[in-house]
């Protein structure tokens, strides 16, 4: 029998410690691989944390709601010897951020401005795209084989896993890498192409400040964000169009029927599910909106997962994926969309409910904006960005001639990835999210 080591993994990046709240086990139970075995907070997410061997757990080294330092080992599980655990036993951490050995990570923002004199000349080297970072659990024996195969992070999260909760298993890994020996997948990389671009040439920035001024270090998610955002701007050419919709059949219909809707289903039916179902459907008439860009090729994803921009009670935005929306009714769109929120307000949400998302969609209606120009998502290659509704004077025809009404309008504005995406792809596509609106059946069914 040898021991196995299991250490406090790395949930995202930047985090540095995690709360373990709850043990699965206690010593000398047996456990089997991807049975979970502790449960970890952050202030992001909420895991469970599954066995990546099978054996018997000897050693608990932290109570609950002990707060542990990321690689800290945690438990020591006994496991008989075999190739398996030979294999792991250079590797026993826990990981989820491997670096592939001839990568060295890149910075993907500028180098910290420090603000420690008036009117100095600060340089930031524009953003270098990075390698992703892991969303989900590996094990230390696909970590192991990832690196010895030159199977890029990027690569790792492509793969759809088997295991428990879609956890990446040994026998995954082995498909897909000797799949690309045969050359019927292709390796997902991101950016791969902007990165070659010459990032020699620093941009200068005049910083100048007063006694008075208020200086603010960023915090962790901020830093997370700001990263992204830079890095977004870069890979992506991004162009932005707006239509506006009329959509007083869909308001009437809600004001109608949003008291028997809950009574019925017990959720409460706000305007954004009628959205996703609307951006699922043009995306099934457009599905080039619905692809990534790796390199000189691009993905067009089959499944249709929306991501929605939340915000968090501490004001940061987080942005979990509903999957396969256009599977879902209205019903089912409602009752996710609720779901997500509601894990949302209470950092309740989980590494898979961030993951896969093709399309994204933010509201800027909920701070009673009209119009915004929203950043792309990457890797993904469009945002939509819905507007406040408001009542306004309209011109109509009418059997008797022109005559001036209120109607309940929007705008609805669209940011695309112009690599891939021209106008009229991304105009027609925008149109028609506004015409499916704008055609809701106002005696739709609950």
């Amino acid at each position: 029998m040898s021991e196995f080591k299991i250490q406090m993994p790395k949930l995202g990046e930047s985090v540095q410690e995690a709360t373990i709240t709850k043990w699965f086990v206690k010593e000398g139970d047996r456990i089997e691989e991807d049975e979970p075995l502790f449960e970890v907070a952050t202030d992001k997410v909420d895991s469970e944390i599954p066995s990546p061997v099978d054996g018997i757990v000897k050693k608990i080294f932290y109570p609950l709601n002990a707060l542990v330092p990321v690689g800290e080992i945690v438990a020591l599980i006994s496991i008989e010897d075999d190739d398996d655990s030979e294999k792991v036993a250079e590797n026993i951490a826990v990981a989820v951020e491997p670096v592939k050995p001839a990568v060295q990570e890149q910075k993907a923002v500028a180098e910290s401005i420090q603000l420690n004199a008036p009117l100095e000349e600060v340089e930031i080297k524009p953003a270098i795209p990075v390698e992703l970072k892991a969303t989900r659990f590996y094990s230390p024996l696909v970590l192991s084989i990832a690196n010895s195969e030159q199977v890029s992070m990027t690569e790792l999260e492509s793969i759809k896993g088997s295991g428990l909760n879609g956890r990446v298993q040994k026998k995954d890994i082995l498909t897909y890498v000797e799949a690309l020996k045969k050359g019927t997948v292709i390796p997902v990389t991101i950016g791969s192409d902007v990165q070659k671009k010459d990032a020699s040439t620093p941009v200068k920035v005049s910083v100048t400040w007063g006694e008075s001024d208020q200086i603010i270090e960023m915090d962790r998610v901020r830093k997370i964000i700001a990263d992204h955002m830079v890095m977004s701007k870069q890979v992506s050419p991004h162009v932005t169009a707006v239509v506006e919709a009329d959509v007083t059949n869909l308001v009437l219909w809600r004001t109608k029927a949003k008291d028997s809707f809950q009574a019925k289903y017990g959720d409460k039916i706000t305007y954004m599910p009628v959205f996703i179902e609307a951006v699922a459907r043009a995306i099934i008439e457009f599905p080039m909106l619905n692809s990534s860009v790796n390199g000189t090729k691009i993905i067009i994803h089959k499944d249709v997962n929306i991501a929605i921009a939340v915000a968090k009670p501490d004001g940061n935005l987080v942005v979990p994926v509903i999957k396969n929306a256009e599977q879902k009714n209205l019903v089912g769109l409602t009752r996710s969309m609720n779901q997500l929120a509601e894990s949302a307000r209470k950092n309740k949400l989980t590494v898979e409910d961030y993951q896969g998302g093709t399309f994204t969609i933010t509201n800027f209606g909920s701070f009673r904006n009209l119009i915004g120009t929203p950043i792309i998502n990457q890797p993904q290659v469009a945002i939509l960005a819905t507007g406040s509704i408001e009542k306004k004077p309209a011109v109509m025809e009418t059997p008797t001639g022109d005559a001036i009404v209120v109607r309940h309008k929007m705008f609805l504005s669209l940011s695309y990835d112009h690599r891939i995406i021209d106008g009229a792809l991304g105009g027609a596509f925008l149109r028609r999210i506004a015409d499916i609106l704008e055609e809701f059946n106002i005696d739709r069914e609950v």
